[in-house]
């Protein structure tokens, strides 16, 4: 069983994440600095501040979590370090991020926003028992692209 571990983002970390993380492909959509604006909010402290987390694994960083909360639902987004992507280990780290979630804010619901090009990401997610909600337009790396919003309902 991967064990896998949330500690307070660093600064530094956030740097590693925005700079060095690349992704292959079509998959280089997720790289940090596609998109400037989402990219200056992720490197600033204050914006991060009690909202988006470090994924460990062993003291490594693996991961990255961040967390919205508004009425009774957690949005999440996360991302996985590009080496380990394709390797099978998406839906024990989305099923550890939602565990992670629901013991931080107990929701009713969580819910996520992904690419709609990005089945891989889509069957993993449904895997963990998220849905499929409704498909817009969303404005970012300097276009509008197609994306489905997806929601787990909370064993409350």
């Amino acid at each position: 069983m991967t064990v896998y571990q949330i500690v307070p983002m660093t600064q530094s970390q956030a740097e590693t994440i925005a700079e060095t993380w690349k992704y292959d492909g079509a998959y280089s959509f997720y790289d940090m600095d596609q998109d400037e604006e989402d990219m200056a909010e992720f490197l600033n402290p204050a914006a991060r501040e009690g909202k988006v987390f470090a994924v460990k694994q062993k003291e490594k960083l693996v991961g990255f979590l961040s967390v919205t909360y508004e009425k009774a639902e957690a949005e999440i987004g996360f991302g996985i370090r590009p080496d380990l992507t394709g390797q099978g280990l998406g839906q024990s780290f989305v099923s550890f991020l939602v565990e992670t979630v629901q013991q931080m804010h107990q929701p009713e619901t969580i819910s996520l926003r992904v690419a709609a090009f990005n089945q891989r990401a889509i069957t993993v997610y449904e895997r963990v028992g998220f849905q499929q909600m409704e498909q817009f337009d969303q404005i970012t790396n300097g276009d509008v692209y197609p994306f489905i919003r997806m929601v787990l309902k909370c064993n409350i």
